[in-house]
């Protein structure tokens, strides 16, 4: 699975995204640890998500993209096969 993140300037967006993304619930809370609860039980990801556009959304979003990439990689470091990309 691919995710565009090309063109997100905010963490409100950038959480919009991931949440249509990855089919999180409604009830997404558009913050890191509802981030964190939908994809360590709420949702089952993909085995490989690819996201593009990452150097442009690190340059506007550091600390977001920081705490979700620690989110991801203790996923990932949980669950044998998973993968993670960030391209661009």
């Amino acid at each position: 699975m691919q995710i565009d993140l090309s063109g997100v300037s905010t963490a409100r967006e950038l959480h919009a995204v991931l949440k249509r993304a990855l089919d999180f619930p409604d009830f997404y809370g558009h913050n890191w640890a509802a981030f964190n609860d939908a994809v360590t039980g709420l949702v089952e990801l993909p085995d490989e998500v690819v996201f593009r556009g990452w150097s442009q959304v690190c340059a506007a979003l550091p600390r977001d993209t920081r705490i979700m990439r620690e989110i991801l990689d203790d996923f990932a470091g949980t669950h044998t096969g998973q993968r993670f990309s960030y391209e661009g």
